[in-house]
Order: C-alpha cells, then structure tokens, then sequence
C-alpha cells in the first residue's frame, strides 16, 4: 500500500477534548464586532466556555449593541458615534477598551481587513471570520502586523475543530482508507437573490467563493494538500458575483477533487475522501459532520457518529482561548500560512471566474 500523506498526525490534527468548556488558564476577555446571526450563534458557544469573559460588543446602531449586550451579559456595549457623541465607529471605541483581550470580527468580508488592523494596532488579540479578508494582498498585511507585535490572530474556519473533521484525519493519517486519489465536496444553499444582501454585493465581497468555498476546499487541503492546478467555473449575477462556482483541483501524483459552492439550489452538502483501500463520507452538512460513514473494501462499512456542546463553535473558541493563554501568536491547526495560501488560491479563481471587489483596488497596503 502506498503511504498516505500523513505520517503519524497532520500538522492541524488537534485531539479531541471532550472537556472542552473546562477552564484552561487565566480568563480571556472578549469584544464582539457586529451583532449579527454568525456573531449571534458564536456568543451563544462562546458564553459556555468557562474562562470567557463577554467584556464588550459594538455595533453600528446603539439598539442592536444594547439589546445583542442584554441579551448575553456583556458588561459594555459601543455603537457608532458612541454615547458621547465623539463620532468614533463602535468598532474603534471597543478595540480602544483596555478591559479588552481578544476581539471576534463578525462583519461582512469587506469590512474585516480594517477592523483586525485597528484591533492588532491597539494591541489585541483577533479571531476573524472567514474569509479572514478579501484579497490576499490584506490577509499578507494582517499576518505580518500580528507577527511584529506578537499578537494572536486566526481566521475563524470552525470546521477545522469539530470533532468530525478532526476524526476524519486520524482515520486518514491512520492509513486505513490508503492513499488518497479523489475528493469529491459540495456545500450551498438556495439564498434569494438580494442585491442589497450582504451575500450578494460587490461591495461586501459577496458570492459562493469567499462565504462557501472554504469548506469544500478543506477537504481536499487536508487530504491531498496544496495544488499544482487549479481551474474555476462558475455563474454570475448581474453585479459580478457568483452564484456558483466549480473548483477542479489537480496534483503532482495525479490525485483530483473537486468542490462546488453555490448560493442556488439544494444540495447533499456532502464530502468524500477516497483512497486506495477504502473511503470515507460525511454524514451531515460538509463544514460540520455529525458522522462519517467509513468503507474499507467492497463490504466492510461502518458509521461513527459525534456529539457536542453548543452549535459547534467552541473547539475554535477553546483553541484561541489556549493558544493566547500559552503564549501563542497562531494556531498549528489553523496556520496564518494556510491562511494566506488559501486566499492566494482564491484570487487566482476570482480572475478566472470574473469577480472582482473595490477592495481589489486599494493602494494601502
């Protein structure tokens, strides 16, 4: 049997901590940036953790800080123009809070590159939605501010730490299911066309790529790593963002995937890994498998199913909670590396797709 690519654990395996509320070290004190339903389900996670201290959000608007603030705790909430009147964004007052540790950006895409560098400049910790940023030229000055002041950054792709992903790579690592040849991965659903929706405007980096794509693609990276090829097809809408997307992968060794993204249609939302001697295939939404069915053979299947607290979202929130509290300034699991390779991919299948932002335009860099 050939050997897989991974000898013994990939370097963004991570063990599987069913204690993963337990306090790990001194408390952290979080700021949340936006107020929105991902800012709405990542606090409700991030309220289990038992050394997370929900210091202060912000928002645009002072009813939405103050009702997101009441309806989870938080001790201080900013909005634009604070209540002074001193003409500052929320997100400014709040990363200039020195009761602040580590802020979550839960803004539209567009917006993530300033805010994570006001945040880094003030000295904070950061996690930041996915995509980290719109373009490759940001996330690169984003990782090189962090590593100057020796701060904590990470881009939130969650489905890096649920437990059925990170169980899909011990088995892999594992050599159970071979070398790996093919990955097959889709994920999407049917979002009504809004041109003033944050998913589809130009201005806050919509389309299937940058909200979608990360998670078909994870799969492929974990599995098959970098590619030597990449092609991009898709469909776009009358502002020039797509619908839908098609990403065909190739390697040095021959191997392929493919990962289709789409903002269209219901779909299996499902992923395949399969080798030389068997395959695996999630049982559940791609980004976050409540199972996996393994084959090894023509008849040997089984399926491991997972449980776990909240929606998800704490195995992410523990790894940033650990990480700043030993010092850290990334995570081996979700490397800024990755990070910036991915977004590198994702420019080069925007060209070839037809997308562009205002975001691609700036000199400031």
């Amino acid at each position: 049997m050939t050997t897989p690519r991974f000898v013994g654990r990939p370097h963004w395996y991570t063990t599987f901590n069913p204690e993963t509320l337990a306090a790990t070290g001194t408390p952290l004190r979080w700021g949340v940036v936006a107020t929105g339903n991902i800012a709405h389900t990542v606090t409700a996670d991030l309220a289990l953790l038992e050394d997370a201290v929900l210091q202060a959000v912000s928002s645009r608007s002072e009813s939405s800080a103050a009702a997101f603030a009441a309806e989870f705790g938080f001790a201080t909430c900013y909005y634009d123009g604070g209540p002074a009147g001193t003409g500052a964004p929320g997100y400014v007052q709040l990363v200039q809070d020195p009761t602040v540790d580590v802020v979550y950006i839960a803004t539209p895409h567009a917006q993530h590159y300033d805010i994570a560098k006001a945040a880094l400049e003030a000295g904070k910790h950061v996690l930041c939605e996915k995509a980290l940023t719109i373009t490759a030229a940001e996330a690169r000055s984003l990782i090189v501010l962090a590593r100057e002041k020796q701060l904590f950054l990470m881009e939130a792709v969650w489905a890096r730490f649920v437990p059925g992903f990170q169980r899909a790579l011990e088995i892999i690592s594992s050599g159970e299911i071979g070398e790996v040849r093919w990955v097959r991965a889709d994920l999407g659903f049917p979002a009504p066309l809004d041109d003033t929706a944050r998913i589809w405007a130009p201005a806050d980096g919509g389309g299937a790529l940058l909200d979608i794509s990360v998670y078909p693609l994870l799969w492929a990276w974990a599995t098959l790593g970098k590619p030597a090829t990449v092609s991009a097809t898709g469909t776009l809408t009358a502002l020039g963002v797509d619908s839908e997307n098609t990403l065909t992968l190739g390697y040095e060794s021959g191997a392929q995937a493919q990962l289709i993204s789409y903002l269209t249609a219901h779909g299996p939302r499902v992923a395949t890994v399969a080798g030389t001697a068997g395959y695996i295939e999630t049982v559940g939404s791609v980004n976050n498998p409540k199972g996996l069915r393994i084959s090894v053979g023509w008849n040997s299947e089984r399926i491991e199913e997972f449980e776990y607290p909240g929606s998800g979202y704490t195995y992410q929130l523990r790894e940033v909670t650990r990480c700043i509290q030993a010092g850290l300034s990334e995570s081996s699991t979700m490397p800024l590396d990755d990070t910036l390779a991915i977004m590198e991919l994702f420019d080069g299948a925007r060209r070839q797709l037809g997308v562009s932002y205002p975001n691609d335009t700036r000199t400031d860099l």
